[in-house]
């Protein structure tokens, strides 16, 4: 059982990475580093912080940690894997020379799946968790086999760098969820804000193309828009509608990069009555146009 932590600063410090105070907006973030390379900066101690919006999966193979993780401490040794959703305060103090891997991903990464199948992955981050991986060899290898092309993939962009990326952390992610379902864990339940978030972004993937309001968002979930809005300010950093803008810029940037459809044809698919309305949008909220996209992602 985890024991009680030390109390926790006034302020925790909010970092994208640890130690970095910003990261690029709009975009899906899939990062992916060996343990050693920033716990070696940090005497292998890693102190409380939170990652407003980007969750993080610990996979430790060899070694030990000591996980303060929402005022708990956990002792593990590797294989293990600790999962962390946003707003989590959390640290690590790692033996020297452990080994494995950190994956941070935003949340357009985990919701953003597809179809009525956004949400797959929310059993890995209700509550944060720590998942044995040593009674799966083969699970544990395949898992650590994805991670190692996600560090190739990682150190030089190829053509489709985003997808593959974003392909082989989901696969990753998969792979885990498999091995919780087998795990078992008793007595989660899974009724906190998290899930209500969960099922929000949910329902974002399947309503973004209506543009839903966020007053139809909370109807749907049966919550005021002010507890809406205020969830997703603690969960995300963003409002509702902020997020839900968002996901519909994303699509935006995906057709455009992909699909040889005219930006007016695209404009149609998101629902714009006005293809040159979409344009000022698009601008307003990715910083050039969507021409001037197509063009830089060519």
């Amino acid at each position: 059982m985890p024991t009680t932590a030390p109390a926790l600063p006034p302020e925790v410090p909010q970092f994208a990475l640890y130690g970095e105070a910003a990261r690029a907006e709009n975009a899906e973030f899939v990062h992916i580093e060996l343990i050693e390379t920033r716990s070696r900066l940090h005497d292998w101690h890693i102190s409380n912080h939170t990652h407003r919006g980007l969750f993080q999966v610990l996979f430790l193979y060899a070694g030990h940690v000591r996980a303060s993780v929402d005022g708990a401490l956990w002792e593990r040794e590797g294989p293990t894997a600790i999962t962390i959703h946003p707003s989590l305060v959390h640290g690590f103090a790692f033996s020297q020379e452990a080994q494995g891997y950190v994956l941070t991903l935003d949340e357009q990464v985990v919701f953003a799946a597809g179809g009525s199948d956004g949400d797959i992955f929310s059993a890995l981050f209700v509550q944060p968790l720590a998942i044995d991986l040593a009674p799966v060899p083969q699970a544990r290898e395949r898992i650590e086999g994805l991670l190692k092309n996600l560090i190739a993939e990682a150190s030089w962009p190829h053509y489709g760098h985003t997808l593959m990326l974003e392909w082989l952390a989901r696969s990753a992610l998969l792979l885990l969820l498999r091995v919780h379902a087998e795990h078992r864990f008793a007595g989660q339940s899974g009724h906190g804000e998290f899930e209500l978030f969960t099922r929000f972004r949910a329902e974002v993937e399947r309503n973004f193309r209506q543009q839903w309001q966020v007053g139809q968002y909370a109807d749907a979930l049966r919550v005021t828009p002010t507890r809406l809005n205020r969830l997703c300010l603690k969960l995300a950093g963003k409002s509702a509608f902020d997020i839900g803008q968002d996901r519909l810029m994303l699509e935006a940037c995906r057709k455009l990069t992909y699909a040889p459809s005219s930006i007016a044809s695209v404009a149609y698919e998101l629902g714009f009555q006005d293809p040159a309305y979409f344009s000022r949008l698009f601008k307003k909220r990715v910083g050039v146009t969507p021409k001037q996209f197509r063009g830089q992602a060519s």
